[in-house]
């Protein structure tokens, strides 16, 4: 007691003693705040020197205040951001949140991304993490500039949104051909035409260089101009210009190999491109993957861009996506049609008898004005009608006869695509056909001009004869002063011939297909847009209406001009010259009469994946164009008096002639067993055993490709399926179960139930777990998914025999614990029902 007592009175004396001292407390807290306040502020200046001073005691401030923990979930936060960085475009979110999570997440990044480092190595972190932005940001630009370089590719991007990939189509084939044509023009013009004007004999030093005494009055006028006359025939744009002399300049340059050699390789430069694009459009189409399900939805929900800021980019690519849905309603449309077979297979074979009838007139009608141009080439003074007939009609005809074929073709009623794949072939039997008449026709005017030839030559030799004789007649001891090249007889020199045909052809096709973009475009537009507000008619709804963009017509135009362009340059070394500005004044001039004067097709369709049809239309245009040149430089022999390989039997032979010179023996004798039959016959044969070979591995991949095709599809139908089945069949399963849990209860036997009571650990019965089988046990109506049931249906059990253990007996008392069987004295494959519990 005395003890509790004295603990007692020194707990009062502590209350007693703390009661007064709040008031202190509170005073010396504030004098704590404010010594706190002062050492934060002597701190602040201490870091302000400190930052003044050095940046190491920064750095070294910094990595004392981040521990180990902290950097690394730094490290885990600033990848977390650079992640939705990459991926924000993906985000289905609007712009401005889009936005506003990019600038957060680029903030975070550059402020915490150099304390990642530790010690020194921090300095050298925040360096590679700098110079990986620059690098990201160069490659990006660097991309951009890519695209920038892209000729046209602004212009072809917005034909494409407002006329569909069919018409952008033809501008980047366009486009595909000049880059082609200028790298044929460089190779001719810097490895032919500049030797010759640099280092060979300057004009009027060669007859072959000189006009003529009988033509020099004429020679300027426009008219012979026009015709490629005067003055132009006997510059360096012809062949016969060319000088055949073996070297020429201090360089030694071998012209009229060169010459050989760039005209050959001409053909091999463009058959290993158009082969090397149909390559690459082929990997691309099969890269690309079958895309028929779900279009429209795809379409739906993933066409638009949405980093897009530019309303005129925005109009752009809202026409796009409407010219896309046209196209796939197309192909919708007419995978689902329904036709009369019997009707559209008489109206196709009556159209392909119609176009048959066609072509054969044209051929007919060209070599009829050919024959007749030879008997107007031996006329004196013949009108400009007479003079470029066949250039007019057959750019009359190349005119026409695609709008004439168009016409019929609306007979058989194609698929878009198919009816275009089938117009361009008809419209390129049409020029094929044109083209060669014109070079048979051509080629009866070469022989009369090589039988001319030999007059010519004799003429040439005693007029040469005879003015040595006469000179040395006069004064035997001066030598005799040299023949005026104006007045040296010519030869007609049939390949000058050739190449001035072949350029009157390519000037024709460019002024005629000018015009009609002139008057059948623009003018045509002007017209219905103008003078359609006090007209009887709509004419925009009816005739004459707007233009639509003639895809083959202007594809078949360009692949054919090439064709001629690729047989002239051999004779005509500036004709590719001539093609490349035609070509880049058909860029702009096109494109503005498409966006201007044309509207879009009325059924708008999609052009295939890949324009390897336009390439194989080009490779085999080169194919026919490498004949006639092939057989002229092998079969002819080449003019006597002008060209780099006059005074020769054949072209080829300068070959033979270098290889004698200016190789030695053992390559001469090389090159003559390569040159033997007996070996080029069976090479021939090897390769094509080899391409059969190769062709048969590419049929049998692409049937391995399309099985494989079946197969996943399949697989994903079937795992659809049993996605679907199996939502179905879930709760059904688990109403099969809840019934079943009773009856399969009962089948284990009273031993084991005894055993199980044996073996508990508190040595007292199991009690029963409360749940669904119990419910069930007494009734099917009782809790769990039999509820849903009004009344179980009929479950067909077959029940196995049990070893060891039978059920019990009418009346005899069952285990406890022991859910209640089938009705007893039911066999096997009965119908057994659980029964209400008791």
């Amino acid at each position: 007691n005395g003890k509790k007592a004295r603990e007692e009175g020194s707990q009062k004396k502590d209350r007693g003693k703390t009661a007064p001292n709040k008031d202190q407390k509170e005073s010396e807290n504030k004098e704590k705040r404010t010594t706190k306040r002062g050492k934060e502020g002597e701190n602040k200046q201490k870091k302000g020197r400190k930052n003044s001073t050095s940046s190491a005691s920064s750095n070294s401030s910094d990595e004392e205040s981040l521990s180990e923990e902290e950097l690394a979930m730094l490290k885990d936060q600033v990848e977390q951001k650079k992640k939705l960085i990459s991926t924000m475009r993906n985000k289905p979110w609007r712009m401005v949140k889009k936005l506003s999570a990019l600038r957060e997440a680029q903030d975070f990044v550059e402020k915490f991304e150099g304390a990642l480092g530790k010690g020194k190595g921090k300095k050298l972190y925040a360096y590679k993490m700098m110079m990986a932005k620059k690098w990201v940001k160069f490659k990006r630009d660097f991309e951009n500039f890519k695209t920038q370089c892209i000729p046209w590719e602004m212009k072809i991007k917005e034909v494409e949104s407002h006329f569909g990939s069919s018409v952008a189509s033809y501008f980047i084939f366009l486009r595909w051909m000049y880059g082609v044509n200028l790298v044929l023009f460089g190779l001719i013009f810097g490895l032919v035409i500049i030797p010759e004007v640099l280092m060979g004999m300057p004009y009027g030093s060669l007859p072959r260089k000189t006009v003529p005494r009988a033509e020099q009055a004429t020679a300027m006028d426009f008219s012979v101009l026009w015709d490629f006359e005067g003055y132009i025939k006997y510059s360096a744009l012809f062949y016969g210009y060319y000088n055949n002399q073996r070297t020429i300049g201090w360089l030694k340059y071998r012209l009229p190999m060169a010459y050989f050699m760039v005209g050959i390789s001409v053909f091999g430069y463009s058959l290993m491109v158009v082969i090397r694009s149909m390559a690459r459009n082929a990997n691309e189409s099969t890269a690309d993957g079958d895309d028929n399900n779900f279009i429209f939805s795809w379409k739906m929900f993933t066409s638009w861009d949405y980093l897009i800021g530019n309303p005129e980019t925005a109009d752009n690519k809202f026409a796009s996506i409407t010219t896309s849905f046209k196209e796939s309603i197309v192909d919708e449309q007419e995978s689902n049609k329904d036709e009369n077979i019997h009707l559209r297979r008489f109206l196709r074979v009556l159209a392909n008898v119609l176009i048959i009838c066609c072509l054969c007139g044209s051929g007919y009608l060209i070599y009829f004005v050919v024959k007749r141009s030879q008997t107007f080439s031996k006329m004196q003074n013949v009108g400009w009608y007479e003079r470029n007939e066949v250039e007019i009609v057959m750019s009359l005809l190349g005119m026409f006869c695609p709008p004439l074929f168009e016409t019929i073709a609306a007979l058989e009623n194609y698929h878009p695509r198919i009816g275009l794949k089938w117009q361009l072939g008809r419209i390129f039997a049409l020029f094929l056909g044109n083209l060669y008449t014109f070079l048979l026709a051509l080629m009866d005017d070469v022989n009369e001009k090589l039988a001319e030839e030999d007059v010519v030559k004799n003429i040439t030799h005693w007029t040469l004869l005879g003015h040595h004789n006469s000179s040395a007649a006069n004064d035997s001891a001066v030598t005799p002063a040299p023949l005026d090249p104006a007045d040296v007889p010519r030869g007609p020199c049939w390949e000058t011939t050739v190449g001035i045909e072949f350029v009157r052809l390519t000037v024709s096709d460019i002024l005629v297909t000018y015009i009609t973009i002139l008057v059948g475009d623009f003018i045509r537009a002007c017209f219905v847009r103008f003078v359609n507000y006090c007209w009887c008619w709509d004419l925009e709804a009816g005739f004459p209406s707007y233009a639509e963009f003639d895809i083959s017509g202007n594809v078949l135009g360009l692949v054919f001009n090439q064709g001629m362009i690729w047989m002239g340059s051999f004779y005509a070394p500036g004709l590719v010259g001539i093609n490349v500005l035609r070509l880049l004044t058909s860029m702009y001039f096109q494109c503005w009469a498409v966006m201007s004067s044309n509207v879009p097709h009325a059924r708008v369709f999609k052009a295939s994946k890949s324009n390897n049809f336009y390439m194989g239309l080009l490779l085999l245009i080169l194919f026919l164009s490498l004949l006639p040149v092939a057989y002229t430089i092998m079969s002819l022999p080449p003019s006597f008096d002008c060209g780099p390989f006059s005074g020769k039997k054949r072209m080829y032979d300068v070959i033979q002639e270098t290889i004698e010179l200016d190789f030695p023996l053992f390559v001469a004798k090389i090159f003559s067993y390569l040159a033997n039959p007996g070996l080029i016959i069976p090479a021939i044969l090897l390769m094509v055993l080899t391409i059969y070979y190769l062709n048969a591995v590419s049929k049998a991949y692409q049937r391995a490709n399309a099985e494989l095709k079946k197969k996943m599809q399949m697989q994903r139908e079937e795992e659809k399926s049993k996605r679907n089945n199996k939502a179905s069949t879930n709760p059904m399963l688990q109403d099969l179960e809840d019934l079943l849990t009773p009856s399969t209860k009962s089948e284990s036997p009273p031993k084991q139930a005894e055993d199980k009571k044996t073996e508990s650990p508190n040595g007292s019965s199991p009690a029963r777990k409360p749940g669904r089988g119990e419910g069930l046990a007494g009734s099917p109506m009782a809790g769990g998914r039999g509820a849903a049931f009004t009344a179980p249906s009929p479950v067909f059990v077959a029940q196995p025999r049990t070893l060891g253990a039978r059920a019990p007996y009418p009346g005899q008392p069952r285990p406890w614990g022991h859910p209640l069987g089938p009705v007893p004295g039911r066999g096997r494959g009965q119908p057994c029902y659980p029964r209400a519990a008791r």
